[in-house]
């Protein structure tokens, strides 16, 4: 198991350093964000791509043909001139003191709370990875794996059920190409638009509409979907071919931060089969209940308590601190 090194982390790291640091990542977030709000789920997918390969060490931000950034895994991930516009003012402000993967860090955070969301604390003081492997991209968690196998891909991260339901309902890589999904050759060209985030992203009818009509290859749809749920989905993403609609991941609140998401699957509206499956499983689903109830049970679990600190443990994954790795000049090439 990779354990968290969370304590070799510190809450204002930049304090004396660069003090203007938090605030300039957050005056550039909320400028794009007011641009364009799906670039909340957008930063949190980033976030979240980066963290599971390599630790969170800005690795998915270098750029180059073999660069982690261009797995296919990867594709669709975006927000990737936030976080350059970030670190050029900061480096005018602070040269070389501002690492990448830091500031992924907060714009993370800063995505949420601009989202109607929870905000926290983020520990500092990560530096910038030195390698950048698209095929070290593979264990990325997808939207088709089992639970069993996300799990597995949590567990081996030192992230448990209760994170996994958090961050699953904001995160997931698309499925491979090798899936059997229909439409996948549009994958690489469609998964552009893709947010991320399941509470406040959207995905491509492309990637749902196997359980709308040919569910396992019956001509049926999936009998886990809610019957009036399925009519409504079979609507946003009708049996004509075209892999340029999308449906929201969250129905309910598409652009809110909050518990709508948890409530669907307990409810069958889960879009993502993968998120179905996990209302299904007795242990994510114990903690899906809670979360769509939002009411402290046993665990004294509350979404909006929960997820913050399930973000601070994922964001000290493996991270490089101290004078391991370095800190870039530019997010998207070594020094």
């Amino acid at each position: 198991m990779v354990l968290s090194v969370e304590s070799q982390l510190t809450t204002g790291f930049y304090s004396y350093s660069c003090p203007e640091a938090e605030e300039v990542v957050r005056s550039t977030v909320e400028s794009y964000f007011n641009m364009d709000s799906t670039i909340a789920a957008a930063l949190l997918r980033l976030h979240f791509h980066d963290c599971f390969v390599q630790g969170c060490d800005g690795s998915v931000l270098i750029s180059g043909s073999s660069a982690e950034r261009n797995a296919v895994q990867n594709s669709g991930l975006r927000g990737f001139e936030v976080i350059d516009d970030a670190k050029t003012q900061l480096e005018a402000l602070c040269p070389d003191v501002v690492s990448c993967a830091d500031i992924l860090a907060l714009a993370a955070r800063d995505a949420v709370d601009l989202s109607y969301g929870p905000s926290w604390d983020v520990p500092t003081g990560r530096r910038d990875g030195r390698v950048s492997s698209s095929s070290e991209a593979s264990n990325l968690p997808s939207p088709l794996d089992s639970v069993a196998v996300q799990r597995q891909k949590f567990a081996a991260k030192g992230l448990d059920d209760k994170d996994l339901v958090t961050l699953v309902g904001n995160f997931h890589t698309p499925p491979s190409l090798s899936s059997t999904i229909p439409q996948i050759n549009y994958y690489r060209s469609y998964m552009q638009n893709i947010a991320g985030a399941h509470t406040i992203g959207q995905t491509h009818c492309s990637f749902v509409s196997y359980r709308l009509y040919n569910f396992t290859t019956t001509g049926n749809s999936d009998p886990s979907i809610n019957q009036s749920f399925l009519a409504q989905l079979q609507s946003l993403c009708p049996n004509n071919g075209d892999p340029s609609q999308h449906v929201a991941l969250d129905t309910d609140s598409q652009i809110e931060f909050d518990v709508s998401f948890f409530k669907n699957l307990r409810e069958g509206k889960g879009v993502l089969e993968s998120d179905q499956r996990l209302w299904e499983d007795s242990a994510t689903g114990y903690v899906v209940q809670k979360y769509a109830g939002n009411i402290i049970g046993l665990l004294g679990l509350r979404f909006d308590y929960e997820f913050p600190n399930a973000m601070i443990k994922m964001s000290s994954i493996e991270v490089k601190t101290g004078t391991d790795g370095e800190i870039r000049k530019t997010c998207s090439s070594f020094n």
